[in-house]
């Protein structure tokens, strides 16, 4: 398959910003190629363009469909497997997010939970300390129960959440200031 210089363009960014956020750069190359293309790719069609070898092909699929970005479809009178990314990007940002939250935010919730129980009866810990330990505590669950209230909104509806964003920024920044000086 031969890219238009746009879509290699896309595809070769798209592999260093998932680089940038922790995803290997095949995988994000992949995901990207298989987002703008308008029809399944076989993995060895996959492979060829972009010049990688089949086998790292094979794993970032892999790892894709681990994601749900990615999942195997069939073509009539073609053996082989062919894969297509998801097409709805408020579909692709919410499995990302997701995805993200469960290896990420998850496991370290979990961890600073028990350290916060542990704290309370550690005498080596100093006060200031175990106040700094709540604070992230505390602020990883804001934004894990915040996350959690607007999850399943349909997408037409975060739209015009994000749109407000400035909006309501702006409304409540007032308050802020006023906090701040308390």
């Amino acid at each position: 398959m031969i890219l238009a210089p746009t879509i290699q363009k896309y595809i070769l960014h798209w592999g260093e910003m998932g680089t940038r956020w922790g995803v290997n750069r095949t995988v994000a190359q992949i995901h990207a190629l298989l987002f703008l293309s308008n029809q399944p790719l076989p993995a060895e069609e996959i492979a060829e363009t972009l010049a990688v070898a089949r086998s790292n092909v094979s794993n970032s699929l892999k790892e894709l469909q681990s994601w749900g970005l990615v999942r195997i479809t069939h073509l009539a009178g073609d053996r082989r497997d062919h894969f297509v990314a998801l097409q709805d990007v408020w579909e692709v940002f919410r499995v990302i997010v997701e995805e993200r939250k469960k290896r990420e935010i998850d496991p370290t919730l979990t961890v600073l939970r028990e350290c916060a129980l542990e704290a309370e009866h550690d005498p080596a810990l100093e006060p200031a300390t175990k106040v700094k330990m709540e604070q992230v505590l505390d602020f990883l669950e804001m934004l894990t129960a915040t996350y959690g209230d607007y999850k399943h909104l349909p997408p037409a509806t975060l739209r015009r959440f994000l749109k407000m964003g400035g909006k309501v920024a702006r409304l409540l920044g007032g308050d802020d200031k006023a906090e701040a000086g308390k």
